[in-house]
């Protein structure tokens, strides 16, 4: 015995497939270059890639402020702001972390290419340690 087939039959399983495929790409197969650090301080903005390994002078109302990148992660080093509270806030490295030194205006984020800030969390070391910024 034959089962009839019809056309929307064959749209609802195509369109089904689509979209399981669009889901797998969107969250398994992103480019890691869509990841970026992205600076920003006295109304500039700087861009770097996540594999980025380098040291950035931001500079702000009350002098400069180091930011390391480095080994996929980000921190300040040194700010001239009196309490350094940016210092100690430690490093950041996971998609949506971000580090800031108020008093100086500076602000560093790990967001996606896409321009959005993404709070998605993806971690390598799902340790469930308290972070600094839940400190």
């Amino acid at each position: 015995m034959r089962i009839p087939v019809k056309i929307s039959d064959i749209i609802i399983i195509l369109t089904a497939a689509g979209i399981t495929f669009f889901s797998f790409y969107n969250v398994y197969m992103k480019p890691q270059w869509q990841v970026r650090f992205l600076i920003r301080g006295q109304g500039r903005e700087w861009v770097f890639p996540i594999d980025s390994e380098e040291t950035v002078l931001i500079p702000g109302p009350l002098g400069e402020t180091r930011v390391r990148l480095g080994n996929k992660s980000a921190h300040v080093e040194a700010s001239p702001c009196k309490n350094q509270t940016c210092v100690a806030a430690g490093i950041i490295m996971r998609r949506g972390s971000w580090a800031a030194c108020l008093p100086n205006n500076v602000l560093i984020l790990i967001e996606d290419g896409m321009g959005a800030f993404s709070l998605r969390y993806e971690s390598q070391d799902n340790d469930g340690d308290i972070d600094a910024v839940a400190w």
